[in-house]
């Protein structure tokens, strides 16, 4: 025993010093914020995560936790953000309107929740955004919880949910896919995800308003184009390609803000020249897509999905379909419809029975199933 103790301190000290520092989940920074709800406190964090390839990455994201006197280990709440761009400087963590974007950030410090809210791969650190990559983004979740488990004011615990919207639904159904794997000293007691793109290919040639899914097919093309290496000219021609290029490097999602007048011409542009064509059926686009979808069967332990009928973003079809065919693998699953809200306003309106449902998992409740109403 001694010898083999032996042999792995000398193992451990031939490493490069880099090489420690930069194992995934490492905190490298915490500094704290101010402007979050009362009684709490925040603190965005650098630290490090991995990509498909193993490659160590400097990311980025928030820590919110609220201003009590619990001495042991909070619950954790991973928050994965719905889209916000694909270049650095769209990072919800960079952005002045975080706490307002963040759907019941204050109902969940209420409820005593230690929020965790990491900003991706390539928002907020000098790389390409992977979008809708499915690993490369859970990774970068999991290692922000594993990361606030290092900064003792946060007291973060082993146990912990993931929640997301949108491009975070998505993020949160392959958080929960590579949690076991990647990250087995964590416990994952629930999934929630509202309006969550599943068939991507699907949810790329289904949303109803077309302005808006000419934006998002900039968007993935050309962070795909940037990530994987594949030129826009097998979707676009040189004009075009450019068009996309400016549209994703020049534009953050802001809400509640008209667009400028290049990007309503962009976006049409776009919109012609996607007309004839489905970036679900043209490779390389098509793999891509196919690659990082999620499998129904593939999300373990309890779910819940939230989705407006309304939607004219995440084409509530798709979603309806991915929530059947989890039915039929025999899982249970809680599956919240709204009537109205629309793609921006399903988190919210779905926020209440969401943590309700969230608290039972955390206490260890049998989790319930709607699927003999689906």
């Amino acid at each position: 025993m001694l010898r083999i103790l032996l042999s792995a301190i000398l193992f451990l000290a031939a490493l490069p010093a880099t090489a420690l520092a930069q194992t995934p989940g490492t905190l490298i920074s915490a500094d704290p914020v101010s402007g979050g709800p009362e009684a709490s406190r925040s603190w965005r964090i650098a630290y490090w995560t991995s990509d498909a390839r193993g490659r160590a990455i400097r990311v980025t994201g928030m820590l919110v936790a609220p201003l009590d006197r619990a001495l042991a280990p909070r619950r954790v709440i991973a928050w994965a953000h719905g889209t916000w761009g694909v270049v650095e400087r769209c990072a919800p963590s960079l952005g002045t309107n975080f706490w307002s974007a963040t759907p019941a950030l204050s109902d969940m410090l209420a409820r005593g929740y230690l929020v965790v809210a990491p900003d991706y791969p390539g928002l907020g650190s000098p790389m390409p955004h992977p979008y809708l990559v499915g690993t490369d983004t859970a990774r970068s979740v999991l290692d922000a919880v594993r990361a606030a488990r290092a900064l003792p004011e946060a007291r973060a615990g082993r146990d912990f949910a993931v929640w997301g919207e949108s491009q975070g639904g998505h993020a949160a159904l392959w958080t929960a896919t590579e949690a076991a794997r990647y990250a087995p000293e964590l416990r994952l007691v629930g999934t929630a995800a509202a309006a969550p793109p599943t068939d991507l290919a699907a949810n790329l040639r289904s949303g109803s308003d077309l302005n808006v899914r000419a934006m998002l097919a900039a968007y993935a093309a050309y962070s795909w184009s940037q990530h994987f290496g594949h030129p826009l000219s097998s979707l676009f021609n040189k004009t075009n390609a450019g068009v996309a290029t400016r549209l994703a490097r020049n534009n953050c999602v802001e809400l509640g803000k008209n667009p400028r007048i290049g990007t309503i011409l962009g976006i049409l542009s776009i919109r012609n020249a996607l007309r004839s064509k489905d970036m679900g059926r043209i490779e390389p686009w098509a793999g891509i897509a196919r690659a990082n979808s999620v499998l129904p069967r593939a999300v373990p332990g309890p779910l819940l999905i939230a989705q407006a009928s309304d939607d004219t973003v995440v084409a509530p079809t798709v979603t309806r379909s991915f929530a059947v065919q989890r039915c039929r693998s025999g899982a249970p699953l809680r599956y919240v419809a709204l009537s109205s809200g629309g793609h921006a306003g399903v988190t919210r309106g779905s926020a209440t029975a969401t943590l309700d449902w969230l608290d039972a998992r955390f206490a260890g409740e049998r989790p319930p199933s709607d699927c003999g109403r689906i």
